[in-house]
C-alpha cells in the first residue's frame, strides 16, 4: 500500500483546497484583468488609458497599472516571472527599454519576450502582459 506521510498530507490539503481555487479580479463579460490560481497571477495584457502620450508615457502608465493589479492580489513586481511586450513599432524598442529598465528592480528581471505586433487599436503603442508568483 502506498501511503502519504504527514508532509504529503499537508501538501495534498493545500493542493485540494486554497491552491485549487481560481480567483478573478476586475472581471467583465469578456475577460478578467487578473486571475490567481496555483500560486500564480496571470494579468491580462495592459494598455494605456491616456493614448495621447508617446510610447514612454504609455509604458509608464501600463507599468503603474501592473503594479496596482499585483498589489491587489498580494504580489509585487519583484515576483514577476514572465513578461510579454507587444510593440506597435519596433522603432520604439529603446524608448520602452529606458522606462522598463528603470522600473524593474535590480536583480529581479523576469523572463521576457518583446515583439512587434499590430495591436487591436491604432492609438495603442504598446501592450504588456505578465505572470507573477503570489
Amino acid at each position: 500500500m502506498c501511503g502519504i506521510d504527514g508532509l504529503g498530507m499537508q501538501r495534498w490539503a493545500v493542493f485540494k483546497g486554497e491552491q485549487m481555487q481560481i480567483k478573478r479580479y476586475e472581471s467583465g463579460t469578456r475577460m478578467s484583468q487578473a486571475v490567481v490560481h496555483g500560486g500564480f497571477v496571470f494579468l491580462a495584457g495592459q494598455v494605456a488609458d491616456d493614448t495621447s502620450q508617446d510610447v514612454k508615457g504609455q509604458t509608464a502608465q501600463i507599468l503603474a497599472k501592473i503594479e496596482r493589479l499585483l498589489e491587489k492580489v498580494g504580489s509585487d513586481k519583484t515576483k514577476i516571472l514572465s513578461a510579454n511586450i507587444w510593440l506597435a513599432s519596433y522603432a520604439s524598442y529603446n524608448d520602452v527599454n529606458e522606462i522598463w529598465d528603470a522600473w524593474v528592480p535590480e536583480g529581479e528581471a523576469p523572463a521576457r519576450a518583446c515583439v512587434e505586433s499590430k495591436l487591436a487599436f491604432p492609438q495603442y503603442t504598446i501592450e504588456i502582459g505578465v505572470i507573477a508568483a503570489v
